[in-house]
C-alpha cells in the first residue's frame, strides 16, 4: 500500500509532467494499444476456464463480461473530458475528482497498481514458459535449462525496452505485440478445430471433493475478469490523442475501442469454447501446452506469444513508470533523466521477476489477480465514479445499471480473490520453488 503522504499531489504532477505526453495519437493507436492491454495471455486460459464453470454458466460469464466491460470502458472515455477544458489522464486523477484529493488516492491507486503490477507478473511469468515451449518444441534433445532461467531471458527484453521514454516510443512493439495476439489466438483455436476433439473427451465437471471444485469456479471467474483488463491503462491511452472542442478526444477513443473490442471477441469466444470442446475438462491451463502437433505452427504460436507479452508489459508498466518517476521527483527531488529512468525502472522490472519466477502459477495468478485487481477497476469502480460525478436520478436507466454492476462486480471479486488466493496456497504446498 502506497502512503498518501508521498503520493504526489495532481497539481504537481501537472506541473513536473506538462508535456510530457505527446497528444498526437491517432484512433488506430488507441486500437492497437486496447488490443494490447486486452487481448493477453489470459485468453489461453480461458479454456480452462469453460473446463471448471461448464458450457453454460461458462458461456454466459464470456458474453456478459465482454458487455459489461465495453459498457465500463465507454463510461470512462466519457469521464475523461466530462469537465470542459480539462482532461483527466490518469485513473488516479479522475478518482481524487470523483471522491476528494486524499480519498481518491486510496480508492484508485491501490486497485490501479495491482492490475498494473499483476498484469507485469504474470505476462513474466507467461513469456519465460512460451520462450521454454518454443525451444523444448523445436529443439527436443537440447539440454533444458530451469524455467526460472526462461523468464529471466524474458526479463532482460523488459530491462531494455523499460528505458523506452512513454507509450508512443514503443508504437510499433504495442503493434507488433496486438498483431502476434490476433496471431496466436487464431492459431490457437484452428489448430484446435482441426484436430477436433480428443479421444474420450468429457465435458462433465471434474471429481473433487465439494469444497475445492468451488474454489476452482471461484478462481475461474477470476481468470475470465483477467482476460478484460484494458482499463487500468485506458486513460492514458486517451491521454496520447488531441482533443479540441469541435473534435473532443472521446470520438476517436470510442471508435478506436469499438474496434478493438471486436478484435478481442475475435480472439477470446472461439479460443474458449473450441479449446474446451476439443479437449473438454482435462485442456491445461495454456491451451497451447495441450496443442502437440503439428509442431513447427504451435512453437511459432508460443513465440508469437512472447512478442505479445514483451509489448503488453511495457503497456502496463509504463504508467507505473511514471507514478515512481513523479514520486521520486516531486518528493525526493530526484532528476528527471536517463539515471533516474535506469535506476528506477530497473527496480520494478526486477521486482516483478522476482515475483513471477517465486510464485510462477499461471491459472492460480490470473484467479486471484483477476479477482483482486481486475474486477475493480474494470467492472464496477467505473460505474461507481459515475455515480460519484453525474449523479444520475435515483431508479434511473442508468443509476439501476451501474448500481446492479457494482452488486455483481463486489460479488465476483469477493469469490474470485478467495478461489485465487487458495489455490495458490494449495498448489505452492506442493512446488519446487526456483525450479
Amino acid at each position: 500500500m502506497v502512503s498518501t503522504s508521498i503520493l504526489p499531489k495532481s497539481a504537481d504532477i501537472a506541473n513536473e509532467l506538462k508535456g510530457a505526453t505527446p497528444r498526437a495519437a491517432k484512433w488506430w493507436f488507441a486500437t492497437f494499444h486496447s488490443v494490447t492491454a486486452m487481448v493477453g495471455a489470459g485468453v489461453l486460459s480461458l479454456p480452462y476456464a469453460m473446463a471448471h464453470l461448464g458450457w453454460g454458466p461458462g458461456s454466459v460469464a464470456l458474453i456478459l463480461s465482454w458487455s459489461i466491460t465495453l459498457y465500463t470502458i465507454w463510461l470512462m472515455i466519457e469521464l475523461h473530458e466530462c469537465i470542459p477544458g480539462r482532461r483527466f489522464d490518469r485513473y488516479r486523477d479522475l478518482g481524487q475528482h470523483a471522491f476528494g484529493p486524499r480519498l481518491g488516492l486510496w480508492v484508485v491507486i491501490p486497485q490501479q497498481l495491482i492490475v498494473q503490477v499483476g498484469c507485469d507478473v504474470v505476462y513474466m511469468v507467461t513469456g519465460g514458459k512460451c520462450l521454454q515451449q518454443f525451444f523444448e518444441i523445436l529443439l527436443p534433445h537440447w539440454n533444458k535449462l530451469r524455467q526460472s532461467y526462461w523468464i529471466c531471458i524474458f526479463a532482460s527484453f523488459q530491462f531494455f525496452l523499460s528505458q523506452f521514454p512513454d507509450l508512443n516510443s514503443i508504437a510499433g512493439v504495442s503493434l507488433a505485440a496486438a498483431i502476434m495476439s490476433l496471431s496466436y489466438c487464431t492459431i490457437s483455436w484452428v489448430a484446435c478445430l482441426s484436430r477436433g476433439p480428443v479421444r474420450d473427451v468429457s465435458y462433465s465437471y471434474q471429481q473433487s471433493s465439494p469444497s475445492n471444485s468451488t474454489f476452482r469456479v471461484f478462481s475461474a471467474l477470476g481468470q475470465v475478469a483477467f482476460a478484460y483488463a484494458g482499463h487500468g491503462v485506458i486513460l492514458e491511452i486517451q491521454a496520447t490523442i488531441p482533443s479540441s472542442a469541435s473534435k473532443p478526444s472521446k470520438v476517436p477513443m470510442w471508435k478506436g475501442t469499438v474496434i478493438a473490442y471486436f478484435i478481442t471477441a475475435f480472439c477470446y469466444f472461439p479460443v474458449a469454447l473450441i479449446g474446451y470442446w476439443t479437449f473438454g475438462r482435462d485442456v491445461d491451463d495454456n491451451v497451447l501446452v495441450s496443442l502437440k502437433q503439428p509442431q513447427w505452427l504451435i512453437a511459432a504460436a508460443n513465440l508469437m506469444v512472447v512478442v505479445h507479452v514483451i509489448g503488453s508489459y511495457q503497456v502496463y508498466a509504463m504508467p507505473v513508470f511514471d507514478t515512481i518517476e513523479t514520486i521520486l521527483i516531486t518528493r525526493l527531488k530526484a532528476s528527471r533523466g536517463i539515471a533516474l529512468r535506469l535506476v528506477a525502472r530497473s527496480a520494478y522490472v526486477a521486482m516483478t521477476l522476482f515475483v513471477g519466477v517465486t510464485f510462477p502459477f499461471f491459472a492460480d495468478l490470473l484467479g486471484f489477480f483477476g479477482g483482486f485487481g481486475f474486477t475493480p477497476t474494470s467492472y464496477f469502480l467505473p460505474c461507481v465514479i459515475w455515480l460519484a460525478i453525474k449523479q444520475p436520478k435515483r431508479f434511473s436507466p442508468s443509476w439501476i445499471i451501474n448500481w446492479g454492476l457494482v452488486i455483481l462486480g463486489v460479488l465476483v471479486m469477493l469469490a474470485s480473490t478467495i478461489g485465487g488466493l487458495r489455490n495458490i496456497i494449495k498448489d505452492s504446498s506442493t512446488f519446487s520453488f526456483y525450479s
